[in-house]
């Protein structure tokens, strides 16, 4: 068994195609096939060396690794030599018309009531034609004469599928300056490669029925290929994920502090009855199960993913944390703020309450009562009793019980409404560091 995943570095790895990824690296970590990372660069004005070296980054970051890799633009030769053999064999076949013309070919088809197909023109010139454009510097670009077929196939995810070849315009496999186009390659690289099983999104249903078509006129049996298609992702509201949204990229998920085991268990419920669960990809192996992905799309909610994220950080462990936290952070520390955070960057906050300087925000009326809560402050050594008992104090000598007597002070420590308990958040703050926002507070 060997499965594929490849992306084209031509932007950033989006959330669609990471769950591409983690489903093919899933499927094939629990039967112990080959996972290939194939990056379809042949497009060479998009692609860029840059994207290709982040694509790898982010895979590693979400915890999956590959058997194999390659480039396809290293592979040029292979496809040439993969063209000549369809040309040989009339499958490939040479066309002049400019988009300009196709264009007004389509436009005069659907004024017709026709389907817009290409009308295989290029077919009906004649030998002295065809030298004649050639003659005169014309440079043909080649489509693929596409069978009378129908591929029918088993998909593993949406059933039994089966493409009309007839109701399709034979596909552009190689452009006029001779580089090959997706369609193509991917065909010439899974057969030559031995790929087994492809997992991808449903929006290539239709170049599934093409690609088989290829591989059975490149020598290879359409048999020997599985297929599962993956219903598209949508928004919160059902509408298309479009994969130009840069926040939903995993390199901005990952600044914006979100886990990738949070990220690896959500994407690997998606579209499932089953609740994700925060986990790396290693831990969901055995659990996984591709026929359990329905034929509907799938939402990806933003919030949900936010809330297993906060899930896993309220039970992760320093160890498991402690690189991305800031310097000097201890156990203690992670223990007394993780219930609070919602993503992991948010510890920075909470570290220069704790260790930095802070200016508390203004808080009209409330003078007197800082200043008494500044009288009433025990001393030294703080414990978690600390808390409790100097509100106690507070609440007899003042009257305030509640709201009013809690937030002033929890705004003049930590200059936030909310936050971790300061029952143990004040002992890491410091009889010194609390005092002085005291005072400051009261002044201001």
């Amino acid at each position: 068994m060997k499965l594929r995943f490849a992306p084209s570095p031509t932007g950033l790895l989006h959330v669609g195609n990471a769950r591409a990824a983690l489903v093919n690296w899933l499927f094939a970590r629990q039967r112990g096939g080959t996972v290939l990372l194939r990056l379809d660069d042949t497009d060479l004005e998009r692609s860029k060396a840059e994207y290709a070296v982040a694509l790898e980054e982010d895979l590693r970051w979400l915890g999956l690794d590959w058997d194999e890799s390659f480039r396809q633009s290293d592979r040029l030769p292979r496809y040439a030599a993969a063209a000549e053999r369809l040309k040989a064999s009339g499958h490939l076949y040479p066309c002049f018309e400019s988009e300009e013309e196709l264009r007004s070919k389509r436009e005069q088809q659907l004024r017709q009531g026709r389907p817009p197909i290409y009308d295989r023109g290029a077919l009906k010139m004649t030998p002295d034609q065809l030298a004649r454009a050639l003659a005169n510097g014309k440079v043909p670009y080649w489509r693929f004469r596409l069978s009378n077929r129908s591929p029918e196939w088993q998909d593993g995810v949406l059933g039994r599928r089966a493409v009309k070849l007839p109701s399709l315009s034979d596909p552009v496999l190689v452009r006029a300056d001779g580089s090959p186009l997706y369609t193509f390659t991917s065909v010439v690289d899974d057969l030559e490669g031995g790929v087994t099983h492809i997992i991808r999104g449903e929006d290539h249903v239709t170049n599934t029925g093409v690609q088989l078509d290829i591989w059975a006129a490149l020598g290879g049996d359409p048999r020997a290929l599985s297929f599962a298609h993956l219903p598209l992702l949508t928004d919160a509201d059902g509408g298309p994920l479009s994969k130009r949204l840069g926040s939903l990229s995993l390199r901005q998920l990952r600044r914006d502090g979100v886990e990738p085991a949070a990220l690896a268990g959500y994407l690997a419920a998606l579209g499932t009855s089953h609740d994700p669960v925060p986990a790396m990809p290693a831990a969901l192996v055995t659990g996984f199960d591709l026929t359990a992905i329905s034929k509907s799309p799938a939402r990806f909610d933003v919030q949900q993913l936010l809330a297993l994220n906060r899930r896993h950080l309220h039970t992760a462990s320093f160890d498991s944390v402690r690189a991305q936290l800031p310097e000097g952070a201890d156990e203690e520390f992670w223990l007394v703020v993780r219930d609070n955070l919602d993503l992991l960057g948010e510890a920075k906050l909470w570290f220069e309450v704790v260790r930095g300087t802070l200016v508390p925000p203004p808080q009209p009326g409330e003078a007197e009562y800082l200043r008494a809560a500044l009288a009433a402050l025990p001393p030294e050594p703080w414990d978690a009793t600390t808390w409790g008992a100097w509100t106690e104090a507070l609440k007899s000598a003042t009257g305030r019980k509640g709201k009013p007597l809690f937030l002033p002070l929890r705004l003049a420590l930590t200059g936030e409404e909310h936050g971790p308990d300061l029952k143990t958040l004040l002992p890491l703050i410091g009889r010194e560091k609390a005092a002085l926002r005291l005072r400051v507070a009261a002044e201001g």
